[in-house]
């Protein structure tokens, strides 16, 4: 397994390099070169090797309880692998490193068209990955399994379910009120000063660098291409200040997961992220819990001021209610922690859609405008700030969405647990001291990797299933505060 990690992030820190420094006239081997590794990967793993060994090691006596669940998760993994042709492996590995050029070119000259027949390749690709791993359940959730496991269709729809009819409202109530002001985050913000204090960020709340570093891209990413080399990126707009700093917070959240994962199981399920959603729940705490709170703010908005001219005249409160500013908008990275969700229900509705066959590429666009009108009351007026936006469907990640809601009401939970167990965790943050809450998200949470179920975690860390409360009992302090309104 330590071997086929090396492989595996081999074709990692190709992949990074794709998406950050890799010229634009090379993206054909690049993609030949990832789909043979992947090959050799897939290969490697399900060899008859791999089997005997496994068979091997179910029969040891004694297995610590760490052991017995990487084993528990190969022999699952393979049983599901070894359902893949090389020839298929191969296929997938194309299309999707293929797809992904012709988004950043169509994201870039603001044309769906130039990337619609890729993601037709891809719909049919999914839909018949989804066949393969299983024809007695919907499509659907044979690929959240690869993200979310456990994850359901039924589950999800529940879960959205009460996104409507508690998030809904609370919108609707904050709409009424007399709104807040943020019309100085859309100044001047000179690039090079908002990287410097984007990497002052990253220092202050613990990312290592020495470990990993950050890089410019089309959409943030994290990337962990070893235990001692994770990678993220951002992206800046000068004319916006929101758009780099909380896209930092949230990779090194990823981050910050990733270099807390226990080395000395390398390759092994336990030293990889429980899933896709507790991976979420960290970007999301980093971002909104720390990163929009004003604890986090006291400690660092007076260097912020003298920094940039444009919060010269802004009083802290002021700048606070504006970083919180609930209002619809098309960006989802860009969507206050009550929109957010709407849009990620908007792409989950969309991918059901796309897997049962009932929408081409096409289709998907006419629904993106469609769901955007109904539910945020915003006209689409370019495909860049449309179904372009994300870059996760040219990454062929289709059953990725529903992990950031999920991901966000984990974390809810997290901290409020956090703040149970650190008493002094607010006036700590206040004071720029971030520390413990890391070492809090170490014990409870990144040392484990996938030992535990992300349910299971969940409720070993907060003693509850997943759930809404406390998100929601969240948004209604901060926002009846805000808003001077009884949420």
């Amino acid at each position: 397994m330590s071997r086929l990690a090396d492989i595996n992030g081999a074709i990692a820190a190709l992949s990074w390099d794709k998406e950050t420094y890799l010229p634009p006239k090379s993206d054909r081997f690049r993609s030949q070169q990832i789909a043979t590794l992947s090959s050799i990967s897939h290969e490697e793993f399900t060899s008859d090797e791999t089997r005997d060994l496994l068979a091997k090691t179910a029969t040891i006596k004694n297995l610590t309880a760490k052991e017995k669940k990487n084993l528990l998760v190969l022999q699952k993994e393979f049983d599901k692998s070894v359902r893949f042709s090389k020839e298929f492996v191969v296929k997938r590995s194309m299309i999707i490193s293929q797809a992904f050029h012709h988004w950043v070119e169509a994201k870039e000259k603001n044309n769906f068209k130039l990337f619609a027949p890729a993601l037709d390749q891809l719909i049919n690709l999914k839909r018949e990955e989804a066949a393969i791993l299983g024809k007695n359940t919907h499509p659907y959730n044979n690929l959240l399994e690869e993200f979310e496991p456990g994850a359901t269709v039924e589950m999800l729809d529940g879960l959205f379910e009460e996104v409507r009819s508690k998030l809904l409202p609370m919108i609707s109530k904050i709409r009424e009120a007399k709104p807040v002001k943020s019309s100085f985050l859309k100044k001047e913000y000179p690039q090079g000063k908002q990287w410097d204090f984007g990497l002052s960020l990253l220092n202050s709340i613990g990312y290592d660098f020495d470990r990993g570093r950050q890089d410019i891209s089309h959409h943030p990413f994290t990337i962990g291409i070893a235990p001692d080399d994770v990678r993220i990126t951002t992206r800046i707009d000068e004319n916006d200040f929101s758009n780099m700093t909380f896209s930092c917070l949230h990779e090194a959240g990823h981050a910050l997961y990733e270099q807390g994962l226990d080395i000395n199981e390398y390759g092994l399920p336990c030293g990889g992220p429980a899933s896709l959603a507790i991976h979420e729940s960290q970007s999301r705490l980093w971002e909104n819990h720390v990163g929009r709170s004003m604890n986090f703010w006291q400690a660092h908005y007076p260097g912020l001021q003298k920094e940039f001219k444009s919060l010269k005249k802004v009083g802290l409160k002021d700048f606070y209610y504006g970083i919180n500013k609930v209002k619809p908008n098309l960006i989802r990275t860009e969507a206050d922690e009550l929109h957010y969700h709407i849009h990620v229900m908007i792409r989950y509705e969309i991918e059901k859609e796309m897997l049962m066959g009932n929408l081409d590429a096409a289709g998907a666009q006419d629904q993106w405008k469609s769901k955007y009108k109904d539910y945020l009351g915003l006209d689409i007026q370019d495909d860049s700030e449309g179904i372009l936006q994300d870059v996760h469907w040219s990454h062929g990640s289709f059953g990725y969405f529903p992990t950031y809601s999920m991901g966000s009401f984990y974390a809810a939970q997290f901290f409020k647990q956090a703040q149970k167990d650190l008493t002094d965790l607010d006036e700590q943050i206040a004071k720029g001291n971030t520390a413990p809450l890391l070492q809090w998200l170490r014990e409870n949470i990144h040392q484990h990797g996938r030992r535990y179920e992300a349910e299971e975690l969940c409720k070993r860390v907060t003693g509850k299933p997943l759930n809404l409360k406390a998100f929601i009992d969240h948004a209604k302090e901060k926002y009846s505060d805000i808003y001077r309104i009884n949420l």
